[in-house]
């Protein structure tokens, strides 16, 4: 086997889920999700470079996810505006698992622009800072904390008052940990 077969092996296997969940926390959609993840791999995957550091690909492949939902957003919107005169919906079979709070925090999310919600994802999920943030949507540090400002007024809105964090007073959104 190629040494890039065994990284994407040994990625799958032990990162697979936390790449889902964060790609779902990015679209709100578990089969998107899904999709973003195999759409980061392939892109990843496909540019032979030698990547051999489980952590380092995963950065990778974080970084395709989150590009790849943001310049996909208008293709996703317009989609949803005509799919249901093509298809139907899938029936999913099983119980819901979603808590009360899980589901409205992924509603709260889903009232968020692709941007926000971007960065609300990457401060809070990621547990990113301000300027990382910045960094990695190619954005002024003053445009990522009007963003979030915004983001978290708006999630306010949904989810009343959030938790302030004692040493620096900014809000602290909680995921909960089966997120992650």
């Amino acid at each position: 086997m190629a040494d890039w077969e065994d990284a994407l092996d040994e990625l799958v296997r032990l990162r697979g889920t936390a790449l889902t969940r964060y790609a779902y926390l990015l679209c709100g959609d578990a089969a998107e999700a899904e999709d973003l993840v195999q759409d980061a791999l392939v892109k990843t995957f496909s540019r032979r470079r030698s990547l051999r550091d489980p952590r380092a690909i995963e950065g990778y492949v974080r970084q395709s996810v989150l590009t790849t939902y943001l310049d996909g957003f208008r293709r996703r919107r317009r989609w949803a505006a005509i799919r249901h005169l093509l298809a139907r919906e899938e029936a999913r079979p099983g119980p819901e698992r979603a808590a009360a709070q899980r589901i409205d925090v992924t509603a709260a999310l889903g009232g968020l622009s692709p941007r926000e919600r971007a960065c609300v994802v990457l401060r809070f999920y990621e547990d990113l800072t301000v300027p990382e943030i910045a960094r990695q949507l190619s954005l002024a540090p003053g445009s990522v904390k009007r963003y979030l400002s915004d983001a978290m007024r708006r999630l306010e809105t949904h989810l009343g008052p959030l938790e302030r964090a004692d040493h620096d007073e900014r809000a602290v959104l909680t995921l909960t940990s089966s997120t992650r």
